[in-house]
């Protein structure tokens, strides 16, 4: 097999480990294929102000894709480039769906500067500093990267369900995690965004390896020529992915790219 000229990896539960580390393994791996000039692309759910600390990790190139594609992120600058979000009225229509078809659910709203928290979203312990808290009709001052949808007494699968059929078309729903919706403008997808990052780059589908974890992940695991799921994904993405790599406390996405690379 050809060596891939573009590396894709999410992040939580796939590069990094489940105590949220990166293994000094990786970094080494990491480091080694940005000497060789290899770019590494983060492919993740986290907003932009989550991600200060990759500053020594994405290499040369400095991207990545944030809030499941709604941006792409120069690490090094602070800057966000390629922003799709979810306009003002758009996200109005959204949160009226969505309350129609599951009364009681909670809202929180992230945008380029932060994120903005309705009441009940979170406990007032957690809420992040700096974020502000307004009513869900406050929320849309700006378009957002990711509508979050929470409800204090859904399960998660009546939580997705519910959600997915109210959003229809209007735009894009995924999750990451167990009781959280994450939706992002129509279109807008980790493997939208990477496809876009990728062509101008001047790398094929077909010269890109990804890896990922959950399902949110499943859409850039479809369009990479090559995939893995690390062993601890979740059902859906080890039946998306081409291949299985190592659990992520394995240092998986390593062990893979050590191979595939000779290094």
């Amino acid at each position: 097999m050809r060596a891939p000229r573009l590396v894709a990896t999410d992040l939580d539960g796939t590069l990094l480990r489940t105590d949220g580390s990166l293994s000094d393994r990786s970094r080494d791996v990491l480091a080694e294929l940005d000497g060789r000039g290899v770019p590494v692309v983060i492919v993740t759910g986290r907003p932009m102000r989550w991600l200060s600390a990759l500053r020594p990790v994405v290499g040369r190139h400095g991207l990545a894709i944030v809030s499941n594609g709604a941006a792409v992120y120069d690490v090094a600058a602070d800057e966000a480039h390629d922003v799709r979000g979810i306009e003002v009225a758009v996200g109005a229509e959204l949160a009226r769906r969505i309350e129609e078809h599951l009364p009681g659910a909670t809202f929180a709203v992230e945008t380029v500067a932060g994120i903005s928290i309705a009441p009940g979203f979170l406990e007032t312990e957690r809420i992040p500093e700096g974020s502000s808290v307004a009513s869900v009709g406050e929320l849309w001052s700006a378009p957002a990267l990711k509508l979050l949808v929470r409800h204090p007494d859904a399960d998660h699968e009546r939580l997705r369900e519910r959600v997915e059929h109210a959003v229809g078309d209007l735009a894009t729903p995924t999750w990451s995690m167990e009781g959280l919706v994450e939706i992002s403008a129509t279109g807008v997808t980790k493997a939208s965004a990477l496809a876009a990052l990728a062509e101008r780059l001047g790398v094929d589908d077909s010269d890109t390896v990804a890896f990922g974890d959950m399902p949110n992940d499943v859409p850039m695991l479809r369009w990479a020529g090559t995939s893995y799921a690390v062993a601890n994904a979740h059902p859906d993405v080890l039946d998306a992915a081409d291949r299985q790599a190592p659990a992520n406390d394995e240092d998986g996405v390593a062990a893979v790219l050590a191979d595939l690379f000779g290094l």
